[in-house]
């Protein structure tokens, strides 16, 4: 029994390999692009960046507002993205494609952009192939299923009969001194299961992004959310005496209560959303580190922060911290710059392994077997003989 269950899990760790390996290498090349993204838009765009100063210095958003409809009188403000001291203002605009970079200590407009950029197709590319939407996320979701379960039957497959020196030093390291066919062999093996552990993270964190069936059962598992909490009645706060009818003010007003008695980590990475005519709830964002936010609810009226507001990522249980917390376990931010070079390392050897383990398929499907072998030598002997006569 154990002989055929071993046959299974290799057969399908061959042919599951085979039908999805070109989206795996899809999915782990633009993950590793996607890792650095930030960092690379740091040296590749002059506007992406700006000469930090001191907290006190930066605009509100009402004037870097003022700034662009001086400008771009046309367009309609959506949205404002503070991401630090040393780091422009990314203003999003409503019905448009474009983004707006603005300094947020002169509100001197730096550059407008279609955010269809690199980064943008790569982003596409992992999360829907470059197809419809609806499509795509099915088929990345399954590819990453499968790869999840062959990544499993690997470490069955790479499993050392015997745990002795010999086959332990064959398992753990690579044999540069072998035939192409064997170093290929080992990369294959030795790399993945080096990657193993992160490539694991990486595909779970994904199923749960991909499937809300998987989201839910890893919730519950968890401890599930705490009850929501409903609002019957707008909170007023009686000492507050802003007028709650100029979007302005308001945007205004939650960006510096953010700041000053919200935001725990990064506190000057805030987004602030400006508040159309008929919205009464004004959303935010705060706590922007390793991969993780907090999301943030006012009402407009009295921009009191609301019950449904995110409470901060330390004080959160368990279900509410791996929801947060899932996309930097995915991207490796999580952990910061040592984290994304430990994913980058890892996805590239993920998108390795389907191009190794194909060449491996390749290499045993033209070698013959020994029967046939030994009758072509058998024939090649009494042709030589033939000829001799």
């Amino acid at each position: 029994m154990k002989k055929i269950l071993l046959k299974i899990n290799a057969w399908l760790h061959l042919w599951l390999g085979l039908v999805s390996g070109i989206i795996v290498v899809i999915l782990s090349v633009t993950g590793c692009a996607l890792v650095f993204e930030h960092d690379i838009k740091d040296l590749l765009y002059n506007y992406y960046s700006v000469e930090p100063q001191e907290s006190e210095k930066q605009l509100p958003p009402s004037i870097l507002y003022k700034s662009v409809k001086a400008t771009y009188p046309e367009l309609e403000v959506s949205s404002f993205w503070y991401y630090g001291l040393d780091k422009s203002v990314k203003i999003s605009i409503d019905h448009s494609d474009s983004l707006i970079y603005v300094n947020p200590y002169t509100a001197d407009i730096l550059a407008i952009v279609d955010h269809e950029d690199f980064f943008h197709e790569m982003d596409e590319g992992h999360r829907q192939l470059w197809l419809p939407r609806k499509i795509g996320r099915q088929v990345v979701g399954w590819a990453t299923a499968i790869f999840f379960f062959i990544t499993l039957s690997g470490i069955i497959l790479w499993w050392p009969k015997k745990w002795n020196k010999r086959h332990a030093k064959q398992a753990l390291t690579i044999n540069w001194k072998a035939k192409l066919k064997r170093i290929n062999y080992d990369l294959h093996n030795v790399l993945g299961f080096y990657s193993l552990t992160l490539a694991l993270l990486i595909a779970f964190t994904g199923l749960i992004m991909a499937f809300p069936f998987v989201r839910k059962q890893v919730i519950a598992l968890a401890g599930g959310y705490p009850p929501r909490v409903k609002i019957e009645k707008a909170l007023v706060d009686s000492t507050n005496n802003i007028p709650p009818t100029n979007a302005l003010i308001v945007a205004d007003s939650i960006w510096h209560f953010v700041r000053k008695e919200v935001a725990l980590k990064n506190k000057e990475a805030v987004i602030v959303h400006l508040p159309e005519e008929d919205e009464e709830t004004v959303y935010a964002c705060t706590d922007m580190h390793g991969g993780s936010w907090r999301d943030l609810y006012f009402d407009r009226n009295s921009i009191t922060l609301l019950p449904t507001s995110q409470k901060a990522l330390k004080d959160a249980k368990a279900a509410e911290w791996i929801s947060r917390s899932n996309y930097g376990l995915h991207t490796g931010f999580i952990g910061g710059m040592t984290t994304k070079i430990l994913y980058f390392t890892a996805s590239l050897i993920c998108a390795s392994l389907p191009i190794t383990g194909f060449y491996i398929w390749w290499g045993k499907r033209k070698k013959k077997p020994k029967g046939k072998k030994n009758k072509d030598n058998t024939r090649l002997a009494k042709k030589e003989l033939v000829s001799a006569d």
